[in-house]
């Protein structure tokens, strides 16, 4: 839950109440967000490599997430909770390095070990249904909470900035304990070569095709949704001319989000994850292209579509995330090395990527179209121009990840027969005389 509700306030509400209440220039903090954010991105490569390799007493993982959980923790409590001398360029620079290097020491191995718990095909899709659903509900809580302290306290940003530090943090104490305890933490697999160089991770990355398969996919899938969220407001208040549904509407989508997430994992059981996500994009195009036929200030088709969007938005995510660690045990399979942790680390990178490539070329491509976005002098094919690139951006993308995952070889039986050789060669080595 902390690491799905962090994500909203870091992106929309900390530069804005960090210029306003605490008086930095919105050019410093576009230039240190930008360089923390990468930074971030090259922490979870290093992080998933180092995890993979890890021996402790404590666990691999474990270890990971709980140092992680204190510098996570630390520094969300400086940059959540600040005096207001303290608040300088110096001062956020050092708080996000830490700040982002806590969040992929958490992140990276949690997502790896969450792949580890089950060996099995379907209950790998149940484990990361549940994480996207508790994902989803702190997003949910983090949209609200704002909403309603505006109406307790209107204008107090630095009340905002606390009350959301405070639902992060509690919630991250909370879900340390209990991930720490709820689960053993498997020791590295016996079979491991020495440990690859920033180079070798590149190649091994580059050469895995299933994992290449799976990682354009999801790129696809998010950049379909990263283009909807990035101008949904503006389609919502501008073209539609529907200014006061716009937050209503997007919560709308979130709510729906959370009640489908065991849906789909049902349809996933029943028909194999691979399949389940094609299933989830086509939805998904149709959906966006219905957009093409809504009415300019008329709610009840942008409502059932809404709705739809909401019952299909993870649909992709979840079940490309599960297969992640189908694919790290065919590659173990091929070559004897358990790079699980690398390969959910470029998983996170090909996400985040995804999402700045969205907000880099929906924005500028609009505007280019002669859409402004104040409203106040947007002509009819400035208009045209939005609805093209919220419908058929999103849609062109989620059906180009449909594409690229249509006749994913690992399904169930394929995975099924891969753990069977695994168990086989791992109990063999157990079994083996050690050298003296």
């Amino acid at each position: 839950m902390p690491l799905y509700a962090v994500q909203l306030p870091l992106s929309v509400y900390l530069p804005s109440i960090l210029s306003q209440q605490y008086g930095l220039s919105l050019a410093t903090l576009g230039l240190i967000f930008l360089v923390e954010k990468i930074w971030g991105t090259l922490a979870d490569p290093i992080v998933g490599a180092l995890s993979d390799h890890s021996r402790s007493r404590f666990g691999r993982r474990r270890s990971w997430i709980v140092a992680g959980g204190a510098v996570f923790g630390v520094s969300g409590l400086l940059l959540f909770f600040p005096r207001s001398a303290a608040i300088s360029p110096v001062y956020l620079s050092a708080v996000l390095f830490f700040f982002y290097l806590g969040w992929s020491m958490i992140q990276i191995p949690f997502f790896a070990w969450s792949g580890e718990l089950s060996r099995d095909y379907h209950e790998r899709t149940r484990v990361a249904t549940y994480q996207t659903v508790a994902g989803s509900t702190a997003l949910l809580l983090i949209l609200i909470l704002p909403t309603i302290l505006d109406q307790v306290r209107p204008g107090d940003a630095a009340l905002k900035l606390n009350a959301m530090g405070a639902l992060i943090l509690s919630t991250l104490a909370i879900g340390l304990v209990l991930t720490v305890s709820a689960f053993s933490d498997p020791p590295p697999t016996k079979l491991m070569n020495a440990r690859p160089s920033l180079g070798e991770s590149v190649k091994l990355v580059l050469s895995n095709k299933l994992l290449m398969r799976v990682l354009a996919s999801d790129f696809a899938v998010t950049l379909g949704q990263s283009i909807r969220a990035a101008l949904f407001v503006f389609f919502v208040a501008v073209y539609m001319n529907l200014p006061t549904w716009a937050a209503g509407l997007f919560l709308l989508q979130f709510v729906f989000g959370i009640v489908a997430g065991p849906v789909w994992m049902k349809i996933g059981f029943r028909f194999g994850k691979h399949r389940a996500a094609i299933c989830g994009e086509l939805l998904q195009v149709m959906i966006n292209l219905g957009l093409l036929f809504v009415v300019r200030g008329r709610l009840p088709l942008l409502i059932a579509l809404t709705t739809v969007q909401g019952m299909a938005q993870g649909s992709g995510n979840l079940m490309l995330r599960s297969m992640v660690a189908d694919v790290a045990d065919w590659h173990r399979l091929q070559t004897g090395d358990d790079r699980t942790g690398l390969f959910f680390s470029v998983f996170s990178i090909s996400m985040k990527a995804a999402m700045a490539t969205a907000v880099g070329v929906a924005l500028p491509l609009v505007a280019l179209l002669g859409f402004d976005p104040k409203g106040l002098h947007n002509s009819p094919r400035a208009l045209q121009g939005l609805l093209f690139v919220f419908a058929l951006g999103p849609a062109i993308a989620h059906l180009i990840s449909a594409a690229l995952i249509g006749g994913f070889p690992l399904d169930a039986s394929a995975h099924a027969a891969i753990r069977r050789e695994l168990d086989e060669r791992d109990a063999a080595i157990a079994g083996a005389p050690h050298e003296v």
